[in-house]
């Protein structure tokens, strides 16, 4: 055998090996299922919470989306699939979400972002021992009705009767879903505590924007808590939303802080961001061996208060000195 035959021979073995392993190294990547309401991939502080944690996607990770569209009747489908897809773990964003991918799977390990009373809808069986494939971080909004009617009182202390507007049924999809059942439930004592009256008004769509507040207008309702889900209506759904809030003089307040820049008078809840961000180190850890029973679901560790000074003044309110000096964000 001549030297040039030999070299390129052993060439091609070395290429062959090079490209065996790059195949058995791409082999490796962990594909997560991400199944979501609304956008078009991932949270970003979840992406980014990955980055910082050395990964990047396509190089040492990858993402399968899906998201229901705002149609939670879907989840169900949409969570089989993934599970079809063979993902090695499925980040779900919601408690509705939550629900269909333990429904779909008991061996896939599930991180839920942004849950309302996982031991209450039956997601885990304590916070400390989660038990079974699913771990992740609740939001506590379905506990935050009383916190969210003392914040309005405190600006309106004529407050007497607060509308609850929520979502409507939508296919086989429970009402308003698991965490507006709970949060209703929650908010009647704290209610009953200030001498305020609930009034639960439901919406299918934009379309029963004007007719839901002919309705808290007829119930005399003088305050509003918003459940509409900011990651289901648009930007202009929401700000069409808040404008029918002011001109029918209604001081409002929700738990997301994209209703106070739509025109929402107030925002009260935990911090998104900082969730999505901390879900990623739940996505680290499990990739690494760790079983999501063995790691406890965690609370909230930040929120934030957001005022709309504008929609005050619109609505002839001085918002308390005590107030604004505990609000993280002040729009002016």
């Amino acid at each position: 055998m001549s030297r040039r035959i030999y070299f390129r021979l052993l060439a091609t073995i070395l290429l062959a090996t090079v490209a065996v392993a790059e195949a058995q190294q791409q082999g490796k990547i962990p594909w997560i299922g991400y199944l979501a309401a609304a956008g078009s991939g991932p949270a970003e502080a979840f992406v980014q919470g990955l980055r910082d944690l050395g990964y990047i996607e396509g190089k040492n990770v990858a993402f399968v989306f899906r998201t229901n569209e705002g149609r939670t009747e879907r989840n169900a489908d949409l969570a089989a699939e993934l599970v079809r897809l063979k993902v090695d773990m499925i980040v779900a964003d919601g408690t509705n979400a939550s629900l269909a991918a333990k429904k779909a799977t008991s061996t896939i390990p599930i991180v839920m972002v942004s849950i309302t009373d996982p031991v209450g809808t039956g997601l885990v069986a304590s916070y400390a021992r989660p038990g079974a494939n699913i771990t992740g971080l609740s939001n506590v909004s379905g506990e935050l009705g009383g916190k969210l009617l003392e914040l309005l009182k405190e600006v309106e202390p004529k407050l007497t009767r607060a509308a609850i507007l929520r979502p409507a049924a939508r296919g086989a999809a429970p009402a308003g879903g698991a965490a507006n059942d709970l949060f209703i439930k929650e908010t009647e004592v704290p209610a009953r505590a200030l001498g305020i009256q609930l009034l639960s008004v439901m919406v299918g769509g934009s379309d029963d924007f004007e007719g839901a507040f002919r309705t808290i207008t007829k119930e005399r309702a003088n305050g509003l808590l918003m459940r509409l889900p900011a990651f289901v209506y648009s930007a202009g759904q929401l700000k069409r939303v808040a404008e029918l809030a002011a001109k029918n003089r209604l001081p409002s307040i929700a738990n997301a802080t994209r209703w106070v820049d739509a025109g929402g008078l107030m925002s009260y809840g935990a911090d998104p961001n900082f969730s999505y961000y901390r879900a990623a180190m739940y996505v680290d850890k499990i990739l690494k061996g760790t079983k999501p029973a063995d790691l406890p679901v965690e609370a909230p560790m930040k929120f934030e208060l957001v005022i709309n000074l504008k929609t005050a003044n619109a609505l002839g309110l001085t918002i308390p000195p005590i107030v604004l000096m505990r609000a993280q964000r002040v729009i002016k």
